[in-house]
């Protein structure tokens, strides 16, 4: 639904309320119709940014009447219909300013000690400072969320130029987004070879919708598209399904690979997925590595790439991006977190999108 039938929908049912006490609401968003003719949206946005105003000028009238119990003059189902409005209006200026930047975090290959690819993290220019994932959780829930990840993709993409040509770039998508049909339009508008791209799935794929998501998918692969999913839901049933997925990366988050290298019970699961990783020709990634006993753990145990704070922080910056060129001193790695007595910081690394 777009904007403008959205705003056209709220004015009218605030317009069609009868209730008395809601006169003067009703008065203020036809005159701002008038104002602002054949632009709802804007109509709607100069009433609510009025009503804001009028609302702080008259904040102890409102306490009292809060006091007193007063209803407010908006129903509640409207009230829900203007923060959707509001919302539309966030995330439709968040699309057309393109206030959106892209951070890049390494992850290596621990067997070649070196950066084998990048994971695309969004960050976003706003006066709010809302974490990426807030600001994807909105632009789902007003019916924008395909929008903002294409948008996304699209930044990474075009950051991804100044990438060392290597490494692949794995880009978050939901599985919602991969039966868009501007997902295989989207290869052809974007110098990034395919073949370079990882697809890593920020959610579940839903049982009713996984015969779609197969067939959606599949024609990119063959054209050398390469997904990845993580072990956030490793039930039966989801192991099942990756068995007929055959997914080219299996992400570990920290539920499996926090303090492998002191608790048993971690470890062996560990060596468990990456049996069944070898098994179905799936490559394992850690996700999240904090410190370096669980990176020197998890090399023996076979675990094929790692990404976390300990080795290496996102980062929006090209110059950095440059230096991904070159091997992993683990050594001075460890002589660092041994002469600073650190153990690691919480990594960033399982943040969507």
């Amino acid at each position: 639904m777009s904007v403008r039938t959205q705003a056209w929908g709220i004015i009218a049912a605030v317009l069609a309320d009868t209730d008395p006490s809601g006169e003067a609401v009703r008065q203020r968003l036809s005159n701002s119709l008038d104002e602002n003719p054949g632009v709802p949206e804007r109509a709607l946005l100069e009433y609510l940014l009025e009503t804001r105003r009028s609302d702080a000028n008259t904040a102890e009238t409102l306490e009292s009447a809060r006091e007193m119990r007063i209803t407010p003059a908006v129903p509640p189902k409207v009230a829900e219909q203007i923060d959707a409005i509001r919302s539309m209006s966030r995330i439709s200026a968040l699309l057309e300013s393109q206030m959106l930047m892209t951070a890049f975090q390494p992850i290596y290959g621990l067997a070649e000690k070196s950066v084998v690819g990048v994971e695309a993290l969004s960050r976003f220019v706003s006066d709010d400072g809302a974490a990426a994932e807030l600001w994807f959780a909105e632009a789902a829930a007003v019916g924008l969320g395909a929008n903002l990840e294409f948008a996304a993709l699209g930044s990474a993409a075009a950051a991804a130029k100044s990438l060392p040509g290597n490494l692949f770039v794995s880009l978050n998508i939901s599985p919602a987004s991969c039966l868009d049909p501007r997902l295989p339009e989207l290869f052809d508008h974007i110098d990034l070879p395919i073949d370079r791209v990882v697809l890593e799935m920020t959610e579940t794929v839903k049982d009713e919708e996984y015969p779609q998501f197969i067939s959606a998918i599949n024609p990119l692969r063959d054209r050398g598209l390469r997904i990845a999913v993580d072990d956030t839901h490793s039930g039966a049933g989801a192991l099942s399904r990756m068995v007929h997925l055959r997914p080219d990366f299996l992400k570990l988050g920290r539920n499996v690979i926090g303090d492998v290298d002191n608790d048993g019970i971690q470890r062996a699961l560990a060596a468990c997925l990456v049996d069944f990783a070898e098994q179905i020709g799936t490559t394992l990634v850690a996700e999240g590595v904090e410190t370096a006993g669980e990176l020197k753990v998890l090399t023996e145990l076979g675990i094929s790439a790692g990404q976390g704070y300990l080795l290496g922080r996102p980062s929006v910056r090209p110059i950095d991006w440059a230096s991904w060129n070159g091997r992993l001193d683990v050594d001075g790695l460890n002589r660092h977190l041994a002469g600073s007595g650190q153990a690691g910081e919480p990594s960033v690394a399982n943040e969507s999108h």
